[in-house]
């Protein structure tokens, strides 16, 4: 039986790039998501955009949740910003550090995602459900795995409702992480990030720089089908079907996707589950 799923989108640069993702969107609203999310640009960067792509969802009657980075900003711009979510009828957001734009200082008035989790609930109460990031494989930023998983508690104690994972391929992880919290009393549920594999050089680049291990197989045989994307596609349905298929087994509370504003992908995976 197929779980509930979440969608993930980030917000287009330009008019096509918006007309794309509309599109990408009618397609994938056939599988019913739970939510669709639109991502912050570092510093914040994407505010406009993010905000414009949400709007678009909840007018065309799905559950949107807007990220949300303190990374730089100040609590008088944060409260401003979160008015502006409730009045357009937001109720779920996905709290966030962010990632500091290139040759920022840290500046701000928030140092860590805890931290922003903590203000939106002494400044809204229970108007929003909150999700937070975690990181099955450590954040690449931790001193160790267990400062990591502390920082994990920190959000939750502030106030998160639940946790989205970085995207992973190897489902150990993500149940040892799972254990590891629940043995600190972190009951709340986490819900496993799925990337799929459409392009193995972009996927391999990003995966380095944000501490997503790839398995030394599914890596080398990425490399062996060079620029052979229709190969690349079919393998890595079947890599990422198959760890779907074992999270739900496994007792996974649902499967959010970052579909890269993509349908073909996700849909495939999806639907094969069903």
């Amino acid at each position: 039986m197929m779980l509930p799923l979440s969608l993930e989108f980030f917000p287009p640069k330009t008019a096509e790039g918006s007309d794309k993702l509309r599109a990408a969107r009618a397609q994938l609203y056939a599988l019913k998501p739970e939510f669709c999310s639109v991502t912050y640009g570092a510093g914040g960067s994407t505010h406009a955009g993010t905000f414009t792509a949400v709007g678009e969802i909840l007018a065309e009657g799905v559950m949107a949740a807007s990220h949300f980075s303190c990374i730089g900003a100040t609590r008088a711009r944060v409260r401003e910003q979160l008015a502006q979510l409730k009045a357009m009828g937001v109720q779920r957001l996905v709290a966030l550090r962010g990632d500091l734009p290139s040759g920022y200082g840290m500046g701000g008035e928030f140092q860590y995602a805890s931290d922003l989790v903590e203000f939106i609930r002494a400044e809204t109460g229970s108007a929003f459900r909150i999700e937070v990031a975690c990181y099955p494989e450590v954040h690449p930023q931790a001193k160790s795995p267990q400062s990591d998983l502390q920082a994990f508690a920190a959000k939750v104690h502030a106030g998160a409702d639940g946790a989205i994972t970085q995207y992973f391929y190897n489902a150990d992880s993500y149940f040892r992480f799972v254990d590891e919290a629940r043995k600190l009393g972190l009951d709340v549920p986490v819900v496993p990030g799925i990337m799929p594999i459409t392009n193995s050089s972009q996927l391999l680049r990003f995966s380095d720089s944000c501490g997503a291990e790839i398995p030394r197989w599914v890596r080398l045989r990425l490399q062996s089908f060079g620029d052979d994307s229709k190969a690349i596609r079919a393998f890595g349905q079947d890599v990422v079907g198959e760890l779907c298929q074992r999270l739900v087994r496994g007792g996974a509370p649902a499967l959010h996707f970052y579909t890269m504003n993509q349908a073909g992908p996700t849909l495939a995976i999806a639907q094969a589950l069903a």
